[in-house]
């Protein structure tokens, strides 16, 4: 075999090495706001391969770098377009309260799991009304699985209990009302409406979201009910409801909390998360969870 330079690979590590590792806001090219002609001249020759194209060795620094950018955030949302195209809530129901019950069951627990037991769980107790009919400790036994089997079970039949007695049986479309329904949260009432009603009215910040949008630095805050303010200033309104589902699905398939697929990545040249496993950009301390 003729001897010739062999076009870099990525490490082993997946960590591609040389990308510097800042703590200051540095981003890449089309994205800043500022300093987008100097790009060019920035950037590092790198290293040729046999094609004669070069590797970057670092990133250029681009002064300015605003990650939530209206450019930055609509490309985000275009390339998660071309990602997850019609994706959909991936908890199974058949009705809104259904939907209800296995979203409060979600919590701490993953989808494929509830899913295994909401269909036994439906098939039982078929009707918010047989649900309203029960005990928590009878129905304890069918959702021990989900975990925090207890204090799930007391907010599933305080919920039924509340939407017969004071929603005629039918889960209510507005948030004020869900939200006083025991065991419902703004995460919960916003899948509701969402899902089932169709109703933009907030954001969806389960764990995934909030770890991606942190990572993605779309948001800087801890909490959830901060991120979903955040989120909603930077995400056009017709985009809440696609933007949590495709995220989520984002963060089962490649961004995965503790390995990301960096280098599979459509968003990698937008991603500057500290904890990235494969860079070509410059790395953000302080964008990570």
């Amino acid at each position: 075999m003729a001897r010739g330079v062999v076009p870099r690979q990525p490490a082993r590590t997946g960590r591609q090495d040389k990308v510097r590792v800042k703590n200051a806001h540095v981003g890449t090219g089309a994205f800043a706001r500022q300093g987008q002609g100097k790009a060019s001249a920035a950037a590092p020759k790198g290293r040729q391969g046999t094609a004669g194209k070069s590797t970057p060795t670092s990133a250029p620094k681009i002064k300015g770098y605003n990650p939530v950018a209206p450019d930055r955030v609509t490309e985000i949302l275009k390339r998660l377009d071309q990602l997850y195209t019609e994706v959909k809530c991936a908890l199974t129901h058949a009705s809104a309260w259904e939907l209800v019950v296995a979203t409060i069951l979600s919590a701490q627990s993953t989808d494929v799991n509830v899913n295994r037991v909401t269909p036994e769980l439906f098939r039982k107790y078929p009707t918010v009304e047989a649900f309203a009919a029960l005990t928590p400790e009878q129905l304890e036994p069918d959702v021990r699985s989900t975990g925090f089997f207890r204090n799930k079970s007391k907010s599933v039949v305080g919920a039924a209990k509340k939407i017969v007695a004071d929603f005629g049986g039918q889960v209510p479309d507005d948030m004020e009302k869900l939200l006083t329904l025991p065991g419902v949260a703004r995460k919960t009432a916003n899948v509701v409406l969402g899902s089932w009603f169709g109703k933009a009215v907030g954001v969806v910040v389960d764990t995934h979201v909030h770890r991606i949008s942190r990572r993605l630095e779309l948001t800087t805050q801890n909490d959830p009910q901060k991120i979903e303010q955040d989120l909603m200033k930077i995400i056009p309104r017709e985009k809440w409801i696609l933007f949590s589902h495709q995220i989520i699905w984002h963060g089962r398939k490649l961004c995965i909390a503790r390995k990301p697929k960096c280098a599979e990545c459509a968003l990698e040249n937008l991603c500057h998360a500290g904890d990235k496993t494969w860079s070509t950009v410059e790395m953000h301390k302080n964008a990570k969870v």
